[in-house]
């Protein structure tokens, strides 16, 4: 039974990854930060005995160290780096806290801490268990609001931090050939999500639907590439 870890399962792209995998016959570690506000997710876990909720803040190393613990010697076959943050206040209101002239800078360190670091410290703890597996992929869901390429103004926080994901998975890529793991990174579209807003182009089924076709089709030869949901290379 192939197996995935995926952080950040409470709600959106998250929950539905977790609802698609476990359907599909997968083995599902599901984080969460706040139980409380995993109630759908417990509902799932309740349906399938292949669903394991762990309750985990992505910015708790000691936590992270401490789920690697308990699951070492656990195969993963596809770790999903899913947890993170617009930054204060949203996109429907455009991000006024992350604008030039007004940034807040707590905002902008949070940032990194969830959207940037946690993806390395998941990395550190799991590389083992995932290059244990059958698959060996470590993804990590970014946006294309982070390719230098087609970058506009604002979103100094959200944007930055998903820059610099894409240059440690990159990084990641090249560290860990070597063991056969593939890491990347994948934009899932603009969703409609709690964080994507209702102006959303796309479902987050959609998305979800489209982010495992491509999963399911990665070669070590897409390490270190940025795809979209529909398999479309995105410049960096």
């Amino acid at each position: 039974m192939p197996s995935v870890l995926i952080t950040g399962t409470n709600r959106g792209i998250g929950l539905e990854l977790a609802r698609q995998y476990v359907a599909d016959g997968w083995r599902v570690f599901a984080t969460c930060r706040d139980l409380l506000a995993c109630e759908a997710l417990e509902n799932l876990e309740k349906e399938h005995d292949e669903l394991s909720v762990h309750q985990l803040d992505v910015t708790d190393h000691i936590a992270i160290e401490a789920l690697a613990a308990d699951l070492a010697g656990t195969p993963i076959d596809v770790l999903v780096n899913n947890a993170g943050v617009l930054g204060g206040q949203g996109f429907g209101e455009g991000a006024p806290d992350q604008q030039f002239g007004s940034m807040d800078y707590g905002i902008w360190a949070r940032a990194f801490e969830v959207n940037t670091m946690t993806a390395m410290k998941f990395a550190e703890a799991f590389a083992d268990n995932v290059a244990a597996s059958e698959k060996k992929i470590m993804a990590a869901i970014t946006s294309d609001m982070g390719s230098l390429t087609v970058m506009e103004g604002g979103f100094y926080a959200y944007r930055s931090s998903k820059a610099a994901l894409n240059v440690v998975m990159k990084c990641l890529s090249g560290d860990l050939r070597d063991r056969g793991i593939i890491a990347l990174v994948l934009h899932p579209g603009w969703v409609r999500t709690d964080m994507g807003t209702k102006a959303g182009e796309i479902s987050v089924e959609e998305s979800v639907t489209g982010l495992r076709a491509v999963i399911d089709g990665l070669t070590l030869s897409d390490s270190g590439k940025f795809l979209s949901y529909e398999g479309r290379e995105i410049p960096w």
